[in-house]
Parts: structure tokens; C-alpha cells; sequence
């Protein structure tokens, strides 16, 4: 029954990326960790192969309309897909599995959720405030080439260590620091996205990650049918009101990820 429920909610997490362009994908976690039974560790390493699977749908789209600036993209994803690959292959591995026993226990698992409860709180607040436009700065995006380094070297280890895509920091960096437009950025966070969370999960293989079958593969035809879906009903949504809903929704997610791991 939980299986289900979980291939539902693949499907319907799907949807929500197709029609809204990211920010979906940060419930991938959850879903395989409390409705699949995939262990936390695991599941960060099934969603940045399902994440970068779906991104790199999404990125091929925006390419076909030339909306992909290719030489910006690659300057963010360099440092994004170096930190990312570490975090994976030799980072994550090296963390105990009990962090701390004092004051109180806490494990890597339990750590890896609140963590990610955290981010939840922070791409949804992020979301809130991305319903509004963004302005771009006025100067050219090379005089903040070294913030756009150190946020694309820290997006790739919260990448590595939670799983997420992290489009919620991407797509702001891109307008704010690169002056890129909304349409262009979301094209080029999906394809920085796909590039480093598959590169990342290459540390997964090299670390022994094991692939639960058939449930993968399952999990893979929901998203990508809730994805597909979304290309044929999309236009019927206002997609700025479909993201806010999205945001209190993953709000609530974060609560109960709180609440379930601290008490």
C-alpha cells in the first residue's frame, strides 16, 4: 500500500516539475525514505539519478528553443560538479553512522533528514519570493565570478550531501549575479542540475551504492509520466499561483519531517 502511495506521489512530484520547472524535485527524498523504505543515505543517492534524470529531460527542451546560455551554465556547473562528486565519492561515505551520543543520539540518517527539512524550509521561502521577478544586476555577470564560483562549490555540496537539485539557489544566482533572464535561468539551472547530480551519483557507483529493482524502474515511469502529463495541462495553470501552493505544501512536508525525526 505505501508502494503505491509512493508511485503516486512520484507521479504527481512529476507533474509539479513539469509544470513549474523545477522545485519538485526536493520531495524525492522524502517520498523513498517514507513511502518506499529506502534508508536516508540511499535515497540521496536514488534522487540525484531521478533529479538528474528529470533535469536533463527538462534541459533538452529548453536547448531545442535555444533558450540555454551554454558558456554561462558550464562557468556555474564547474565548481558545482567537482564539490559534488567529492561530497559523494569520499565525503558522504567518511560520515559515521552515529555523529554524536551527547547530549542525545544523533545519527547520520536522522541528521540527513533534518538537514533536508531545513533546505525544504528554505527552497520554499525561496519559491515565495521567486513568485515576484527578480531583477538582474546591471553589472556584467564576470565582475561576480567569484561568487558565482563559491555559490556553484556550495550548491554542489548541499547537492551531494541532501540529494536536491537545489534550482531554489540556482535560478536566483543566474538572474541576480549572471543577469540572466527568468526563462534563460530556469534553462540553464535544469541543465546545471542534470550535469552535476549524474556526475555526482558516479560517486555513489564508485562508493557501492546498491539499486533496489524493480522499484527503481517504477519509480522512474511515474515521474516521467507525471512530467509528460504536465506538458499537456500545464497551460491551463497559472504556473506563479501552482508555485506558491507548491512552497506551503513543502512547508508542511518539513513540519512533519520535524516531527517525525525529533520526537
Amino acid at each position: 500500500m505505501m508502494e503505491i502511495l509512493g508511485y503516486i506521489a512520484a507521479f504527481i512530484m512529476g507533474v509539479t516539475l513539469g509544470s513549474i520547472g523545477g522545485g519538485g524535485s526536493i520531495l524525492t527524498v522524502p517520498i523513498l525514505v517514507y513511502l518506499m523504505g529506502v534508508t536516508p543515505v540511499t535515497a540521496t543517492g536514488y534522487s540525484l539519478l531521478i533529479v538528474g534524470s528529470a533535469a536533463a529531460f527538462g534541459a533538452f527542451r529548453y536547448y531545442r528553443q535555444g533558450l540555454i546560455d551554454m558558456k554561462a551554465a558550464i562557468t556555474f556547473a564547474i565548481p558545482s560538479i567537482v564539490a559534488v562528486y567529492l561530497t559523494r565519492a569520499f565525503l558522504m561515505p567518511a560520515i559515521p553512522d552515529q555523529i554524536t551520543s551527547v547530549p542525545f543520539v544523533v545519527s547520520k540518517d536522522i541528521a540527513i533528514m533534518v538537514l533536508f527539512a531545513i533546505l525544504m524550509v528554505a527552497a520554499a521561502i525561496m519559491m515565495l519570493r521567486n513568485s515576484k521577478n527578480l531583477t538582474p544586476l546591471k553589472d556584467d555577470y564576470h565582475h561576480h565570478s567569484i561568487l558565482i564560483v563559491v555559490e556553484g562549490a556550495v550548491v554542489g555540496v548541499a547537492t551531494g550531501i541532501l540529494g536536491a537539485g537545489g534550482g531554489f539557489l540556482i535560478i536566483p544566482a543566474l538572474v541576480l549575479l549572471m543577469g540572466m533572464d527568468m526563462k534563460r535561468a530556469v534553462g540553464a539551472s535544469l541543465f546545471i542540475i542534470a550535469l552535476k547530480s549524474l556526475i555526482g551519483f558516479i560517486g555513489d557507483i564508485q562508493s557501492g551504492i546498491e539499486f533496489q529493482m524493480p522499484m527503481l524502474v517504477f519509480f522512474f515511469i511515474a515521474t516521467f509520466a507525471g512530467m509528460f502529463a504536465a506538458t499537456l495541462i500545464s497551460h491551463k495553470f497559472d504556473g506563479k499561483k501552482l508555485q506558491q501552493v507548491f512552497a506551503y505544501f513543502t512547508l508542511i512536508v518539513a513540519f512533519i519531517i520535524f516531527v517525525k525525526e525529533l520526537t
